[in-house]
């Protein structure tokens, strides 16, 4: 092997590792909604959660990363313990899809069909559906679809190249005293262990072997040790990610270390009693890339059925590693790590958003409450919520400009974008609910009253305003569309009611029947409630734009507010439901 070999080696790994994380990257990219559904399957059930973690490793093609995101659920409290546990098992066993991939470039044959097999005869094939995928479709799942296919090819080309590269070390003794030395296991466990460590992607470091195997010079006495130590070095990404997160999301990166530490410690006792009392001749016969993905594959379903059962035993010594802190912990209710999977993070955000929605409309309900049942605690709570709106939106508002600029989906963005203007609606509510607490503490500090008229006209509007509420949050929570409709017509009834109800009190302060300082208070009452059905009006736009991935709210407003017949039958039902008692 010459500098020029070694230099085309140094291309093939470099080719191997970015192909490798391109295809990673665009197949959560692509697979954003199938994530959210398997992650959603996710129970206290050991064997759903190791399904889970299957399913979402085989789909990203990474361990590491699958990881990462659960430290990140467990962190944000998304995700319990034990949950967690019985993921990462389902990850190591979905880490070993890539191995097998890597092992068609091992095939052998002179058959037609046999030699279709091989990377090196569908791969070109491969590269010219993606590069035409990626530059002649607009359609960004297309593009993605196109990024994957280009990934693969390029990993593989990668893998060829270095296949070739490293055939000739097969004549360089010190390469082949080498892999002799690596025949110790311990020693081969720690070369595997801070192989992958530095390169923080078993599946990269498993491939490598795999091209280093082309050479003939490593055994499966030597792969074995390695391939189990690769499967400790993986754990370095989750326990670097756990840095600063809350306790258990550190013990979920503790259990993952813990579980493949475990495993390596007993199957690498059974394999040198085997190798010692028993010498099979298998252990000294050249490795093949197929042998290295069965012997992949077959540690981590080994190391998974003795350690599955045993979930429970993991929790209490992880818990027993990172004991609980005397000091009060809270949990991260948008966790970082997520940003690199948008789906997922789209998925916290909305989830959060959730919770603001919910705290906003609370507060504005017990407003409304507030004439008629006002207590300190009832003020309180306002408040509470009000400022619990105030954080969510800093949270949501700094975590959604960061989601931004990441690669995301056509739709992704739109979500994003929808979230990030529904937040400030969602945030003026509770603005407004304090705002009517001010009021109803206005007039009992004052010991005014409206008059009988005027209380009455409020009930009407007050449950006006709460039906709002309760179709937008619904609308919200759901993202329903017909939920959504109904919303306009019933905004431009409390417009309506509101005029109408600024008349009337004009007349009652000109007949005496109400003083002018009661109205002063009336008139910023009727401003907040009718203002707050504004904001119900865009929070329900959003719900619209987002399903005809339409971003002009305007433009939406102004089509509901048309000629459209189901809009005056909406509009003239809710009149009939909230008319003001006659001879207010």
């Amino acid at each position: 092997m010459d500098l020029f070999d070694f230099l085309t080696m140094l291309g093939g790994l470099s080719l191997f590792l970015f192909g490798m994380s391109l295809m990673g990257t665009a197949l959560e990219r692509r697979a954003g909604s199938k994530l959210r559904a398997l992650l959603d399957q996710m129970t206290g059930k050991p064997l759903v959660g190791f399904l889970t973690g299957l399913g979402v490793t085989a789909v990203i093609q990474s361990s590491s990363a699958t990881t990462v995101m659960v430290v990140g659920f467990v962190n944000s409290g998304l995700m319990t313990l034990r949950q967690a546990i019985n993921v990462i098992m389902g990850a190591n066993v979905g880490t070993t899809v890539t191995a097998w991939l890597l092992s068609l470039g091992g095939i052998d044959g002179s058959s037609v069909w046999v030699r279709l097999l091989k990377p090196s005869s569908f791969t070109p094939v491969l590269a010219l559906v993606g590069i035409i995928f990626y530059m002649f479709c607009k359609s960004a799942k297309k593009k993605d679809t196109g990024t994957i296919l280009l990934g693969f090819a390029t990993l593989m080309f990668g893998m060829e190249t270095m296949s070739g590269a490293v055939a000739g070390l097969s004549e360089v003794p010190a390469f082949t005293n080498l892999f002799l030395a690596f025949k110790n296991p311990l020693l081969g466990v720690l070369v595997g262990a801070v192989l992958t460590g530095i390169i923080q992607s078993s599946s990269a470091s498993v491939g490598i072997l795999q091209a280093l195997s082309a050479t003939g010079a490593v055994s499966y006495a030597a792969a074995v040790p390695i391939i189990m130590g690769q499967n400790i070095g993986t754990t370095v990404t989750a326990m670097l990610s756990s840095i600063g997160t809350n306790k258990n999301a550190r013990r979920a990166a503790v259990v993952h270390l813990l579980f493949n530490v475990i495993g390596v410690a007993a199957l690498l006792t059974v394999f040198c009693i085997v190798k010692a009392a028993l010498a099979p001749a298998l252990l000294d016969e050249s490795a093949t890339r197929a042998g290295i993905a069965v012997a992949h594959s077959a540690f981590n379903l080994l190391c998974t059925a003795m350690l599955l059962p045993a979930g429970g035993l993991l929790e209490k010594l992880a818990i027993r590693l990172v004991p609980d802190d005397k000091r009060a912990e809270t949990l991260a209710e948008l966790d970082e790590r997520l940003l690199a999977t948008p789906s997922l993070a789209l998925s916290c955000s909305r989830a959060v958003a959730a919770e603001m929605a919910e705290s906003a409309v609370r507060a504005l309900d017990n407003s409304l409450r507030s004439f008629a049942e006002y207590t300190d605690a009832l003020a309180q709570s306002i408040h509470a919520d009000e400022e619990r709106c105030d954080h969510y939106e800093d949270i949501l508002g700094t975590y959604l400009v960061k989601l931004s600029t990441r690669k995301l989906s056509e739709h992704e963005s739109e979500e994003a974008t929808a979230l990030l203007k529904s937040i400030g609606d969602l945030e003026r509510i509770s603005d407004h609910a304090v705002n009517i607490l001010a009021s109803a503490e206005e007039l009992r500090s004052k010991s005014l009253t409206f008059s009988d008229a005027a209380a009455r006209e409020y009930t009407v509007l007050a449950d006006a305003i709460r039906e709002i509420l309760d179709l937008s949050l619904r609308a919200f929570e759901q993202q329903d569309i017909a939920l959504a409709e109904l919303v306009e017509p019933l905004e431009q009834v409390i417009d309506t009611l509101k005029e109408q109800m600024r008349t009337r009190h004009i007349l009652r302060m000109q007949q005496g029947n109400c003083s002018i300082e009661a109205g002063f208070v009336w008139s910023d009452l009727l401003t907040s409630l009718e203002r707050t059905s504004d904001h119900c009006s865009n929070i329900a736009g959003c719900i619209i734009d987002a399903a005809q991935h339409n971003l002009n709210l305007h433009e939406t407003l102004r089509a509901v507010r048309g000629d459209d017949p189901s809009f005056r039958r909406e509009f003239d039902r809710y009149a009939a439901k909230y008319a003001l008692p006659s001879g207010s």
